[in-house]
């Protein structure tokens, strides 16, 4: 199998904005952190053979010594492997080069980049205990079940017929995650080559699954950081009909990244979009519980007159908690067993304990959800003074839910400000990681999932950055006294 090769004009794209002020020190030095961030994030795959130093070179207009120090600096770190004057590959650093913060995943640094919860600590070990009591009636079988347990699939159904969607537990699959159902559905309905539409920005972890599937990602801009921020209906409409993809997946509750919820009059609009064009929509609910002031409207699959078309994913990860890896496909019964055929060939089943653990958990939903949201609030009003404080050049936007703020740039610099970042000591996702085609590079976004004082810490790295990489003063701090 021939080696994967990454051409210098797409790694250039990819790279973006990654010149920092000459104050932040050698330009080879910028280059080789906005490398290495496209090879933690996952933008730059492992064992892919990157172009060589006179092509790259030439591609970002900097000299060859630029790029030959860059290289060489990754082979030391352990980002890439080879030696000067042949074609290196993409790699991660062994265990003996972690101690560093700037050239390993596992050193203790503040973590901006995963928009995820800790558990409700007393909670999750309740519905685990509660789990280990009723496992002994399953150990009688041998544990495999393609479709999910008996306790678990009808309290799901439950869950959809009490927000307005009438559900039977034979058209739930429970899955590893909700990551294996958007990669469940990819494999049922979507070849390689096929269009796959998407919102931007959207979910990474969805775009990189259409990327594995071999899919092409077709990108709706979404309103932001505007007085009518959210979906471009029009654009939609537009996209679909002159496109005509294979599938189409959104995010249209506490949205990833932008932490927007779709309004009723869109969602009816949409589901007038998906009945006429008849196209099959995939509407991810991972975050439909992460609402912080107002309830998330009906299911889009209750609005649509073709509800066949709507599949619907959830998951346990955001609400409750991400280790649990328990996720959940609604459709019609046609499609679980479609996606059952899928399954057979990858597992045969989520495990079971983590299923029992799950029923008990969404018995409590309310109340569990309910404390996460406070928690989730007051954090989120933390982050944003501290944004204002000390980045008050950024925009933020306003949002009713989701774990994350969707901030906007004042110059395109995004992969420039993730790595100066990792090298200070703080992880954050570039905005391009969202989107199609290397764009986005005017956002960034800041979860605020994490304890206060790693919020805190996090937010002065961030603002330390971002003056490196432009040049600019930090503010005064306000804590500080003369």
């Amino acid at each position: 199998m021939p080696d994967r090769v990454v051409t210098a004009e797409t790694l250039a794209r990819h790279l973006g904005q990654w010149r920092t002020a000459g104050s932040a020190g050698p330009a080879y030095g910028a280059l080789a952190d906005a490398i290495r961030l496209l090879v933690i994030d996952g933008r730059l795959p492992l064992g892919v053979r990157i172009p060589s130093e006179r092509a790259l070179a030439s591609a970002l207009h900097v000299s060859r010594t630029t790029v030959t120090t860059a290289y060489a600096e990754l082979r030391e770190s352990g980002y890439l492997r080879g030696r000067q004057g042949a074609r290196s590959t993409t790699a991660l650093p062994g265990p003996d080069r972690t101690g560093s913060a700037t050239t390993g995943l596992m050193s203790p640094m503040v973590d901006l980049q995963n928009a995820a919860t800790a558990a409700p600590a007393a909670a999750v070990l309740e519905a685990y205990q509660a789990a280990l009591t009723t496992l002994p009636t399953h150990l009688r079988g041998i544990g495999h079940e393609l479709v999910g347990i008996p306790e678990l699939r009808p309290r799901i159904a439950e869950h959809f017929s009490r927000r307005g969607l009438p559900t039977t537990e034979d058209q739930i699959m429970v899955t590893c995650g909700a990551q294996q159902a958007i990669a469940l559905l990819l494999g049922a309905f979507v070849e390689p080559g096929d269009r796959v539409l998407v919102e931007q920005p959207t979910y990474h972890g969805a775009l990189d699954a259409i990327s594995q599937r071999g899919a092409r990602p077709v990108p709706v801009p979404m309103h932001t950081h505007e007085r009518d921020s959210g979906w471009d209906m029009t654009g939609m409409e537009t996209t679909i009909r002159q496109t005509a993809p294979n599938l189409a997946y959104l995010v249209l509750d506490n949205h990833n990244p932008t932490g927007l919820t779709m309004p009723l009059g869109q969602r009816k609009a949409l589901a007038d979009i998906i009945s006429q064009t008849r196209t099959r929509t995939v509407v991810d609910e991972s975050l439909v519980g992460v609402w912080h002031q107002n309830h998330t409207p009906a299911p889009m699959a209750a609005l649509v007159s073709r509800p066949e078309l709507v599949v619907t994913i959830g998951s346990m990860s955001k609400s409750f908690w991400g280790g649990m890896r328990v996720g959940w496909i609604r459709a019609d019964r046609t499609t679980i067993a479609r996606l059952a055929a899928v399954r057979s060939a990858m597992d045969t089943g989520t495990p079971i304990l983590e299923q029992l653990a799950a029923a008990e958990l969404l018995e409590r939903a309310e109340e569990v959800e309910a404390a996460q949201r406070e928690t989730l609030r007051a954090r989120r009003a933390l982050v944003v003074s501290e944004l204002h404080r000390r980045l008050p050049e950024w925009e933020l936007q306003e949002a009713d839910g989701g774990l994350c703020i969707w901030a906007r740039l004042p110059a395109p610099m995004s992969t420039a400000l993730a790595a100066a970042a990792a090298r200070l000591g703080v992880r954050i996702a570039a905005g391009p990681r969202f989107g199609v085609g290397g764009s986005l590079e005017r956002f960034v976004r800041v979860p605020f999932t994490q304890h206060d004082d790693q919020l805190l810490r996090g937010v002065e790295l961030l603002a330390q950055a971002w003056h490196t990489v432009t040049g600019a003063l930090p503010l005064a701090d306000s804590t500080m006294v003369g």
